[in-house]
């Protein structure tokens, strides 16, 4: 188990560079065995969700190797199995998009339902409503979904909400079907964008029509590509909200602006330094931060990934600041731990006119009764304690929050959840003069 121990009162400087995108670099390795010959992919981040991946395609029968420092080739030739065990549901956000392929590959698929950060129910049945629409039998057996479809034919599905893992599902399973598939009120992340790609590299036929609908004409067989893989725009905003509330001056490498328009925008609004150029973006600390009001939104909107982060920084701006999650239902479970280091943030009832159309979630009746907005007041003086991590981003937050306080903070971390998302996070920092000590118990 790491746990970190963290003396805080260093502004940050100096450089990182940003490895590829984990919320598609995991995806891509899963649609890599739609094809029939290898991919190489390029540009991953060392973490370990990547590695989990590589370990399910490999009990699968597939081949997943690293060959580089950054580099996996992706082998379907070998794909024996159309069983994920149960095992590894409870670690991997992953098993449900290997469903696409192993209908393609086998006629059925039984996976575990998918684990991972804990963030607030994840709607699975926007990803079965759309598989049952292109012809598969979707069926729950304990815990494992079964499905099957002797052949998938292409039809017309429309989100009743936004979901950018089952419009990645989706795109998975109607590349390879029987005609034409429209999906209507589709994500519009740019990691979805990012597959896209990737499977028109491969040899699909996807075009994204308007920001929301995208057209994918089944094709017959898809090859192996070479591929390099996007930058991470959550590891970009974690380190650019460690720089700005430590009030420190950081250069992201490979950072692309395009991503992080949403972030940027609110960045100007706090008065925070960040300058854009051709090695990325620069992020530094020019005068007191100001109080800024933001809500959660889908692309190109402010991303609920960013939300703890940014309420990091807020505890250093001037006045009060409020934040709004409309994504998911339960997403501040950080706030206490934040709360019990000093910062002054209260629960809001925040009223909206018409929540059915403003919120992402399932409107269950627990989900209306949980807090959805927060009121956060700066600058507030962190001090510091001991904390276990909850999920990747809880770590991250605590992590920068820690860097902030005046003393020692302490983070246990026994799932090893930064780890998931994070390339050597805590020695990232040190780097930047940052004092972390990461010790194994």
């Amino acid at each position: 188990m790491p746990t970190y121990v963290i003396t805080g009162g260093t502004p940050l400087y100096g450089s990182v560079r940003v490895g590829g995108a984990k919320n598609a670099s995991y995806k891509l390795m899963i649609s890599a065995l739609l094809a029939s010959t290898p991919s190489r992919l390029l540009n991953f981040s060392k973490i370990s969700d990547v590695e989990l991946v590589a370990q399910l395609i490999r009990n699968l029968g597939g081949q997943a190797q690293q060959v580089g420092e950054r580099a996996y080739m992706i082998d379907p030739k070998n794909l024996s199995k159309s069983e994920i065990s149960a095992e590894h549901g409870e670690a991997s956000r992953a098993s449900t998009m290997f469903i696409p392929i192993l209908l393609h590959k086998f006629g059925r698929a039984r996976v575990p339902f998918p684990g991972g950060d804990k963030i607030g129910k994840r709607s699975l049945e926007r990803h079965f409503e759309g598989l049952t629409a292109l012809g598969a039998k979707v069926s729950q057996d304990g815990d494992m979904i079964e499905v099957v479809a002797e052949k998938l034919i292409g039809t017309t599905y429309r989100f009743a909400k936004n979901s950018h893992t089952g419009t990645e599902t989706l795109l998975m399973a109607s590349v390879l079907a029987e005609g034409t598939t429209t999906l209507e009120n589709a994500a519009q992340e740019t990691e979805v964008d990012e597959l896209i790609s990737y499977l028109n590299q491969m040899g699909a036929d996807i075009k994204r029509v308007e920001p929301r609908t995208i057209v994918i004409k089944g094709v017959q067989s898809l090859h192996g590509v070479v591929f390099k893989i996007m930058p991470d725009r959550n590891q970009v905003v974690s380190f650019a909200c460690a720089a700005l509330a430590t009030k420190g001056d950081v250069i992201v490498e490979d950072a692309r602006a395009k991503d992080l328009t949403a972030f940027l925008d609110a960045l100007s609004e706090a008065k925070a330094g960040y300058e854009v150029g051709q090695y990325g973006i620069r992020f530094y600390y020019q005068e007191p931060l100001q109080a800024t009001q933001v809500t959660t939104l889908p692309h190109p909107g402010f991303m609920t990934d960013w939300q703890p982060l940014w309420v990091t920084l807020m505890t250093q701006a001037t006045g009060t600041s409020q934040l709004h999650e409309t994504i998911y239902e339960k997403r501040f479970g950080y706030v206490p731990s934040l709360q019990a280091m000093g910062a002054k943030i209260e629960y809001l009832d925040m009223k909206v006119d018409n929540p059915e159309s403003v919120y992402n979630f399932n409107l269950t009746p627990e989900a209306l009764a949980a807090p959805h907005a927060i009121a956060i007041t700066g600058p507030a003086a962190l001090k510091p304690g001991e904390f276990e991590v909850k999920d990747l981003r809880h770590g991250a937050t605590l992590m920068i929050a820690g860097m902030i306080a005046s003393g020692q903070t302490i983070l246990h971390d026994p799932s090893h959840q930064i780890d998931r998302g994070y390339e050597e996070l805590d020695q990232q920092f040190r780097v930047m003069g940052a004092t972390i000590d990461r010790r194994e118990t």
